[in-house]
């Protein structure tokens, strides 16, 4: 999971497109479940909606152009309330009643930055333990995930506490390179 570009958005369009798709689909189709289970989108249809979304993004990449000052999180989520939009129209044949609220609210209840960040990063992170070595992730794990103290960690895999705090930046940088850019 080495990158060599900025962000997995750029990679996305770069000559390791295939890796950088992989990689983004691993990343966002748990938070893109989510986001279809809170808008109780029945599962039965939530594979082909996902699909969809990542359609409608495979199609934007080309001309998209990365703005920080805009949100990424919050471009796919209206790329998400859309497809469900579409969804429920197939689903009721015929006009929709006014006050069916599926053309005026959004159907995709927001996750909050907190639990967006804490979704991305579990995922991120589990994408990436198998590139460290098991003591280096230990104690990436144990004391940022868990919170336990260096000592008691370094104890446990054979490193000393020093080892411990370095491996734990290591993993967080390679964390924060991953993330560029889909932190927002």
């Amino acid at each position: 999971m080495d990158s060599t570009s900025p962000t997995l958005l750029e990679q996305l369009r770069g000559p390791d497109r295939a890796a950088a798709w992989g990689r983004f689909v691993s990343l966002y189709t748990p938070l893109l479940a989510r986001w279809a289970d809170r808008a109780r989108v029945p599962a039965a249809d939530r594979p082909d909606l996902i699909q969809d979304v990542y359609v409608a993004v495979l199609r934007a990449v080309p001309g998209f152009a990365y703005d920080p000052g805009r949100s990424f999180r919050a471009w796919l989520h209206t790329v998400l309330a859309n497809k469900v939009r579409d969804l429920r129209r197939k689903k009721r044949p015929g006009p929709l009643p006014d006050d069916s609220g599926v053309a005026a609210d959004d159907p995709v209840p927001a996750l909050d930055e907190a639990e967006y960040r804490r979704v991305l990063a579990a995922r991120a992170a589990r994408l990436m333990a198998a590139d460290f070595a098991p003591a280096t992730w230990k104690a990436f794990w144990g004391t940022t995930v868990d919170g336990r103290p260096a000592a008691d960690v370094g104890a446990e895999v054979g490193l000393s506490v020093n080892a411990v705090y370095l491996a734990r930046a290591r993993v967080l940088a390679r964390l924060r390179r991953e993330l560029a850019g889909l932190w927002e």
